[in-house]
């Protein structure tokens, strides 16, 4: 099947600090989850995703790698994964791992042995270090700018870092332009295209070039890390910070052959492990040729799924201007910046997979604020035919909620703004001490548990064929046994404002009203395939608050 599974995947997303504890220390690991493979298998999916697994010192809750080959001793051993991948196997699941490719723990040995140095390692260094503040660096409208670290050690200067202090930049390359003045390029570089030469003497004395031996030690470094979980089983990789390898101010030229990168490993998963998918954090940068990932993401705390869900009840996003969102009660917000975020995904790649949440770990929950689960399912049965590649976030299956106020755990406030904790607590599965989370004191957990006596619990939901447990399980197997519900096939919007409708594959009709007040849709002939909230009226159909189906259309 080559990388082709991808396209009718129906993903899952574990934060494994948060998702069952097997051994009582209040933090979730592998066995944990081996436990509830059953659980996850019932959903339907067919991919889990973790997130970072590899030992760190958990500044930035695991996004801090000071071991790429090791798996956290608090989420257990190499061959706990082994075993996981095998019986998620046997379920006929998929597990892909979260890699950290942009950089790794100040405590890392590679660091480590460049910080306790007098000066540049021989054989090139790994990360990217100047003796002197340099006058220009990478910079991005986003929070955790990468800017300069003061040296901490015996090396002299500055570190580049790629999110917060704690997690240098590996070191690429970089790119850079001549500028006014002229520069005067290395002597054995002179063959080189203008804008991948380095200047020296000056300010930019410090970079080195995409193909100096600390940039081609680290791709090395990738490349062996990648074939090391494969070869433990894992399906593929979620690339953290995917485009910031390569570096330039202005980012363009960075991103081209950051890409230019990863198409190259590409080449060789292509040969070496050829069912091996490669998904970005984000959209993947059109810059010719072929794309080296096989999907987008549509990320949270972007703008085309904000502009559906996001109730700023968790905060807000200082990059976004507020909006009033498309699936609120209220029915003020519009379709537009997805649909247009979705047709420039697509222009010039009309097949193009594109990964679409239903929440994640670095921002909200689909239920946060004052969404009701009764106004989930509206948003639940778009998510799942839409005709994107649904990824549904733990928790999110019972309609675990987003709480507020939570202390920074592990990074979990990254900017004033908003708290990523609140999204990140543990997932409940009965009504036992701590959910059925975990046998620790309640002191001890993670994150605290939801403290609402009618929190909502898998155990709860189980057989309750009213629940959101239900419907996530009855929407994917109807995905399942409906391929014109799929990410194949095509999708025509009949109505892009409430009640939102589209044509899938030219067979179905599927209709959500995500606002309180009825809504109507002049379209006849239509049987009901699974509905709620749905019903003929004349000339079309009516939509109650909150309703959502899917229907047959007319020969």
């Amino acid at each position: 099947m080559g990388r082709e599974w991808l396209a009718d995947a129906v993903m899952y997303e574990i934060y494994p600090q948060s998702f069952a504890d097997s051994d009582g220390d209040g933090v979730g690991d592998l066995r944990g989850v081996i436990g509830k493979l059953d659980h996850i298998a019932s959903l339907g999916v067919d991919v889990i995703w973790f997130n970072p697994c590899f030992a760190s010192p958990f500044v930035d809750a695991g996004y801090d790698v000071s071991d790429y080959l090791t798996i956290a001793p608090r989420y257990g051993t190499n061959d706990d994964l082994a075993e996981l991948v095998a019986r998620a196997r046997e379920r006929g699941i998929r597990v892909i791992l979260d890699l950290v490719a942009g950089h790794t723990s100040i405590e890392h040995p590679w660091f480590q042995k460049e910080l306790n140095a007098a000066g540049p390692d021989p054989d090139g260094d790994r990360y990217i270090w100047s003796e002197e503040l340099p006058e220009r660096t990478w910079t991005r409208d986003q929070p955790g700018t990468p800017a300069w670290v003061r040296s901490p050690g015996p090396r002299p200067g500055f570190y580049l870092k790629n999110f917060y202090d704690e997690q240098p930049a590996l070191n690429f390359g970089w790119v850079t332009r001549p500028r006014a003045g002229g520069q005067v390029p290395l002597q054995d570089e002179t063959d080189q295209p203008a804008d991948l030469r380095i200047a020296r003497p000056g300010d930019d004395s410090w970079r080195d070039a995409i193909d100096a031996p600390g940039p081609l030690r680290n791709r090395q470094a990738l490349r062996d890390i990648i074939a090391h979980w494969l070869g433990l089983g894992v399906a593929g990789f979620r690339v953290d910070m995917a485009f910031s390898l390569v570096k330039d101010e202005e980012l363009t030229q960075g991103y081209v052959e950051t890409v230019a990168l990863w198409r190259e490993l590409r080449e060789w998963l292509d040969v070496s492990y050829p069912d091996a998918v490669l998904i970005p954090e984000g959209a993947e940068p059109r810059t010719g040729g072929p794309l080296a990932f096989d999907a987008d993401f549509f990320l949270v705390i972007h703008d085309a799924h904000a502009s559906l869900f996001n109730n700023h009840y968790a905060g807000r996003l200082p990059f976004q201007a507020p909006r009033e969102p498309f699936f609120d009660a209220e029915g003020r917000g519009s379709t537009r910046p997805f649909l247009d975020a979705w047709a420039a995904a697509r222009d010039g790649h009309p097949d193009r997979p594109i990964i679409l949440a239903t929440a994640d770990h670095d921002f909200d929950r689909l239920r946060c604020g004052p969404r009701t689960p009764e106004q989930l399912g509206a948003a639940l049965t778009f998510l799942f035919t839409w005709g994107s590649i649904p990824c549904l976030y733990y928790g999110d299956e019972i309609g675990m909620r987003y709480l507020p106020g939570l202390p920074d755990v592990e990074g979990s406030i990254c900017d004033p703004g908003y708290n990523r904790a609140g999204c990140r607590t543990p997932m409940q599965w009965d009504d036992s001490a701590n959910a059925g989370f975990s046998t620790a004191a309640a002191s001890q957990l993670y994150l605290p548990i939801d403290p609402d006596p009618d929190r909502p619990t898998v155990a709860a939901q189980q057989d309750d064929p009213s629940s959101t447990l239900a419907l996530v399980r009855h929407l994917i197997a109807l995905r399942r046994a409906t391929p014109a519900l799929g990410a194949r096939a095509s999708t025509e919007v009949l109505s892009e404002d409430y009640p939102l409708a589209y044509v899938r594959g030219g067979s179905h009709l599927v209709v959500v009203n995500p606002r309180r007040e009825p809504a109507t849709l002049a379209v006849e002939g239509t049987t009901p395939i699974w509905t709620s909230g749905v019903e003929p009226a004349p000339g079309g159909l009516r939509v109650a608050g909150f309703g959502h189906g899917v229907l047959a259309m007319p020969a």
